[in-house]
């Protein structure tokens, strides 16, 4: 991925198709495939899919959804 801006996000401001990370501007970062309740199934940059707690993942990229 390109260099991408980085904003602090709750969990109510994460939707399907954005682009998130533990660290602003750090690694991993995912892509959200869907949400469920409180988790999200999270897809890596090799397409590797991850479930986790959406708490873990405070930061998402600007204007990617």
């Amino acid at each position: 991925m390109n260099a991408l801006e980085w904003v602090l996000s709750s969990q109510e401001d994460v939707h399907v198709g954005d682009v998130v990370s533990a660290d602003a501007g750090g690694m991993p970062i995912y892509r959200v495939m869907a949400i469920l309740g409180r988790e999200a199934l999270l897809e890596d940059e090799q397409h590797t899919p991850v479930r986790a707690p959406l708490e873990r993942f405070p930061w998402k990229a600007a204007g990617t959804a």
